[in-house]
Order: structure tokens, then C-alpha cells, then sequence
């Protein structure tokens, strides 16, 4: 059985005030990334996402020379509500992702029921840590 390299990371700097932060100057490249449908999400990853999605969470799973980075925002109380990824670039040490956590619009009907919305992308492994902004 071959052995795969697995990284998770469980990041609690929201909590702490730790948040590293990078500069738009500090950008080397755009990188290309996929956002996976639930199907398409390895098992693995499947399963910490179960674990963590009722709380806000920023993880990532190395494999196969791919990185997985999927950023949640914990139980919300009804329907409607999106994450989009709306930056994700390398810098010479680190590999950068911003996202943006959507509610409802003011006029959309929602359900009255508990959603976990979060994204995951797929992008190739650049060897580099992964900052959440």
C-alpha cells in the first residue's frame, strides 16, 4: 500500500489574533484552481470538513501533487448564504487565498434549516504554507 502524504491544518488564528497577512505587492503569480463539487472532494478532506463544518474552519490537504484548501463559515440558520473564492496567488514564501461569506438576498426566499457553507478548490501543490485572508 503506498503511503500518501496527507497535511491537514487546522487553523485557529482567527481566534488567537495570529493572522499573517501578506501585501498585494507581494504577489508573484496568479494561480490556477478549481472549485470541486462535493462529489469531487477527497475522502479524506470529506471527512475533517464533517468534523470541523459547524464551527468556522480554514484547512488543507496535500495529495498526489495537488493542494486542497477549503475555508467554511460554520452552521448558518437558514439557506442562501455562499462562499466565493475571490483571490488565490503565490508570493515568494506562501501560497495566498481570500474569500468572501455571502447571505441571502434581501428579497430571497430561504428555508429555515442549517446550511455549512464552504469551499474547496484544487490546485497543483506548490510546496508552499497557505495563508487565509
Amino acid at each position: 500500500m503506498k503511503k500518501r502524504c496527507i497535511i491537514f491544518v487546522i487553523s485557529v488564528w482567527i481566534l488567537t489574533g495570529c493572522i499573517q497577512t501578506v501585501h498585494p505587492s507581494d504577489k508573484v503569480r496568479e494561480l490556477s484552481f478549481i472549485v470541486l463539487e462535493e462529489r469531487e472532494i477527497p475522502l479524506e478532506l470529506k471527512a475533517q470538513i464533517e468534523k470541523e463544518k459547524t464551527k468556522p474552519f480554514m484547512l488543507t490537504y496535500a495529495d498526489k501533487g495537488k493542494l486542497y484548501i477549503a475555508r467554511g463559515y460554520g452552521m448558518q440558520d437558514k439557506t442562501g448564504y455562499s462562499v466565493e473564492v475571490t483571490s488565490l496567488y503565490e508570493t515568494t514564501t506562501a501560497v495566498v487565498i481570500e474569500t468572501h461569506f455571502a447571505g441571502p438576498e434581501k428579497n430571497e426566499k430561504t428555508e429555515d434549516t442549517a446550511t455549512y457553507p464552504f469551499v474547496v478548490v484544487e490546485l497543483e501543490e506548490v510546496g508552499k504554507e497557505v495563508i487565509f485572508q
